[in-house]
């Protein structure tokens, strides 16, 4: 009896919080979000100074950049669009920043054949002061269904800290998007704070933030003990892979590990990316991005500005061999391997049978890697085909050679 009581208690909680494969279907019963969300993102370079005709100009751009080709078919408009509320208590745009209303500026934006994010908070305010959802989720829900918005960013600013009240929070928003008729994946943004990738996917959610928002730099200079502390010192490349890296077992397709917004191309401009000690990367350090949120299956958002990139920043956003790593259907995280003071080394299974590796150097000078492929659980000869110099550099069991500071080889093995 007891046995039978245990039972159907399992049973009552699993339909009760959903299983994340549940939870990641859309109306049509295919996965929402089977791979890892990719466009450009309004906050680093307008922060909440965002209006439609700037976000029509980077729509323009990401076609003519050929960012779309690439696969960034997202255009995510952060926090700042909102304009309160009707006599009705619906939300509304405001209509200084979007004259002709966010329906018709989705309708553009589908024009071009890119989908359309919104950001909202589960709190009476936005991180930045705006209107918010809480207790309006369904009402909103209806609403940007209604405007044809494909995305919702949810923050968490001004909610409590508690995690089963971020959960209850999370849920009600996830479950009035489900209702609304429409497919609009979930981004669940509170920071890493309460572990959501425990939670997250069961609740609703296509992707939840990992750590504090990313600045633009390579690491903060202060030593930080846990990962609340990045929020006051600012969270750098190096800190969010080193606060992410142990969760590849909760990714997979439908549900991903956010490790924030790409600062590629930024170079230290001033804004929310700036703040902090974001004073800017090396082209070099933003590869480094580019590899390790491409291996480690990562949401990539651009940030730039598309309109005027330079030929490094796009070399960068689109070498397409690397998005692929990103894209794979397998949607198998990769696992770091090797962890210390100068290397990190990264694999993740292909799904048609390779392999991508990524090597770190964290140190300050140029080191001599030696990568014996059966350390990293690769037992084969491989093909080694160099995704940033795009050719085949070796064949057999190891590689050697030289990685400059803070760079990062990427790799694609192909079993001879």
């Amino acid at each position: 009896m007891k046995k039978q009581i245990l039972s159907l208690f399992v049973i009552a909680l699993c339909l009760g919080n959903g299983s994340v494969e549940a939870q990641s279907k859309s109306i049509d019963g295919s996965i929402l979000s089977p791979t890892p969300p990719m466009g450009w993102m309004t906050w680093n370079y307008f922060a909440d100074n965002i209006n439609e005709k700037d976000i029509r100009e980077m729509a323009d751009a990401m076609v003519s950049s050929g960012m779309l080709a690439a696969g960034y078919d997202h255009m995510f408009i952060d926090d700042g669009w909102q304009g309160g509320r009707d006599n009705k208590n619906n939300m509304i745009p405001d209509p200084v920043k979007f004259p002709s209303g966010i329906k018709a500026l989705a309708d553009y934006v589908h024009s071009k054949g890119l989908k359309i994010g919104i950001y909202s908070d589960a709190a009476p305010l936005t991180c930045a002061g705006y209107t918010a959802s809480l207790n309006f989720e369904e009402q909103d829900a209806k609403t940007f269904a209604s405007w044809g918005i494909d995305y919702l960013k949810y923050d968490y600013c001004g909610a409590p800290d508690d995690m089963e009240i971020a959960k209850t929070r999370y849920k009600k928003m996830a479950d009035a998007l489900r209702k609304s008729g429409r497919d609009i994946a979930f981004g669940i943004c509170e920071w890493g704070d309460r572990k959501p990738w425990l939670w997250a996917g069961q609740v609703g959610g296509q992707l939840w933030r990992t750590t504090a928002d990313v600045r633009d730099k390579w690491k903060n200079t202060k030593a930080v003990k846990t990962r609340g502390e990045l929020h006051s010192v600012g969270a750098g490349i190096l800190d969010i892979v080193d606060y992410s890296h142990d969760y590849a077992s909760y990714a997979g397709p439908g549900h991903w590990n956010d490790l924030d917004m790409l600062v590629v191309g930024l170079y230290g401009k001033e804004g929310p990316s700036g703040a902090l000690g974001g004073v800017g990367c090396t082209d070099t350090e933003y590869q480094s991005q580019m590899s390790l949120w491409s291996i480690m299956n990562s949401p990539l958002a651009a940030t730039n500005d598309v309109r005027n990139m330079n030929v490094e920043t796009k070399r960068i956003l689109l070498n397409k061999e690397v998005i692929a790593i990103n894209q794979d259907a397998l949607g198998k995280q990769a696992v770091c391997k090797i962890k210390n003071d100068t290397w990190n080394v990264f694999v993740r299974p292909l799904a048609n049978g390779d392999f991508a590796i990524a090597i770190l150097n964290r140190s300050e000078a140029t080191q001599n890697a030696k990568i014996n492929f059966a350390e990293l659980g690769l037992n084969a000869s491989f093909e080694i085909r160099d995704l940033w110099e795009h050719k085949v550099v070796g064949k057999g069991k190891k590689w050697n050679g030289k990685v400059k500071s803070h760079e990062t080889k990427m790799f694609r093995l192909k079993k001879i």
